[in-house]
Parts: structure tokens; sequence; C-alpha cells
């Protein structure tokens, strides 16, 4: 791919932001935030409100979108699921996989994640790999045990151009929501764990690679975490809700 490498603004709107809602944040985004080629910003509405999102970024081809989840099923018989194959259509060019919330509210496993990451390379998107450790499996000194699971099993699933494709995002579990955050050499030192597993597997750039930092983003230390080593970019969720904390999110380092 040929987008900036760093730094990439992700913002994970989980469930908020019904169409009408879209429509006034992008009123009050757009005029708060300008166009920047040295970045890549991505904002992953809920997908009711994925319509909504295209109509209101017209003219700002900067500012691309993606979904939050599709089905490990082309299509089928699965209520309220939708298919990676039908997002295309709405406009969206991005999607998420293996989100902790996913894994823990819904019971994503790993192989599960690899088929969604499948399907969402099948469907022309790029996908990006949610992957991050518990409290306790920290606690437990497990931090590298876990993220390397996680890691082989979704490539091992994967042709070599599909890897190439991959978007990482390292979200620690206990730092989602709760106001907590790595510090900047915990991600640090994550991220390199991340990017030393992708070593071996053919289609994987490991230097190139690029790796996000998610949980409890903010606007007050967005400069830190930018600044450590390995960190390419932000996964947010409470913080970009707000189109002004937003904003200032994406104005970083600029």
């Amino acid at each position: 791919m040929s987008e900036p490498r760093t730094p990439v603004f992700a913002a994970n709107w989980k469930m908020c932001h019904g169409p009408a809602e879209t429509a006034a944040f992008m009123e009050r985004f757009r005029e708060r935030h300008a166009p920047r080629d040295d970045a890549t910003v991505v904002v992953f509405p809920p997908a009711i409100s994925l319509p909504a999102f295209a109509e209101a970024r017209a003219g700002r081809p900067d500012l691309r979108f993606g979904v939050q989840d599709v089905h490990a099923e082309v299509e089928g018989a699965y209520t309220g699921a939708i298919s990676a194959a039908m997002v295309p259509a709405t406009g969206a060019t991005w999607g998420l996989a293996g989100h902790s919330e996913r894994r823990r509210e819904f019971g994503d496993t790993d192989a599960m994640v690899a088929r969604k990451l499948r399907r969402l390379l099948d469907a022309g998107l790029r996908p990006v790999l949610c992957v991050g450790e518990t409290l306790e499996e920290r606690e437990a000194g497990r931090l590298e045990a876990v993220l390397e699971t996680q890691i082989r099993a979704a490539l091992s699933a994967l042709h070599a151009e599909g890897r190439a494709r991959l978007v990482y995002a390292y979200e620690p579990v206990w730092a989602i929501g709760t106001g907590r955050t790595a510090s900047p050499a915990d991600a640090a030192e994550a991220h390199g764990i991340v990017r030393a597993r992708l070593s071996g597997f053919e289609g994987c750039d490991p230097p190139r690679s690029v790796i996000l930092y998610g949980g409890s983003v903010k606007p007050a230390n967005i400069g830190q975490l930018l600044a450590a080593p390995g960190v390419d970019g932000v996964l947010v969720g409470g913080a970009s809700l707000d189109p002004d904390s937003w904003a200032a999110i994406c104005g970083a380092g600029a």
C-alpha cells in the first residue's frame, strides 16, 4: 500500500452515533479538521450509519471509513449480521476484526477472527487486526504469549498478499474505556513484540508494518503515544465521539 505509514488516526465509535448524530458530528468535525496529506484518518461508525457517514464526508476523500465487524460467512441465515461483501457498496474501504469487545462479548475466537479477515480481504477492504491482553494475562507475564497466539492464528490463515495488506492494532484490554493508559514504554514494548512476531510470515514486512495503539487515547496523551518507538498511530474509542476531541487528536503532529 502507498499510504503514509504514520500517523494513522482511527476512530471506533462502537454502538454510538446513529445516522442523525453522524451527520451532526461530521458537520462540526469538517469545520475543525482540515485535510492533511501526511496522515490517514479512518472512522468506524456503526453499520447503520455507514451511508450517513458516506454522505456527510462528500468532497472529503481524506476522511475514510470502515465497518466495525462482519460475519465470518459470505451469506446465509444469520439474522442481524452483515457480510463483508455488502460493505463496499456503502463506500467503506476498511474493516475491523478481533476487537477485544467482540472477543469478550460475542465469543469471537482466534479462528473466527481469521475467517473474518479473509472475508474482509476478499471484499477488497483494508483489515485492521486487533490484538491485546487482559489485565490477568498481563499480571501473569503472558503478554508475549497472548500476542503471539493471536497473531499466528490470523496470519497462518492468510495468503502472502493478504498479510501484506493488514494493519495491526494493539489494545491492552485493561486500558479500554477504563481511563488507564499504557505508558509510552508499555506501548513500545508491546508494539515491538507484535512487529517481531511478523517475521517468518511470507508477505509481512515487519519494519514497515503499521501498528496502532488503542486504549484510553485522548488529546492529552496523543503526543506522547505517537512519540513512542514503533507506534504508527492510534485506534480511539470514547475520545473519538466528540468532534472537537477527535479533531484535536487528528491534528497531532501536523
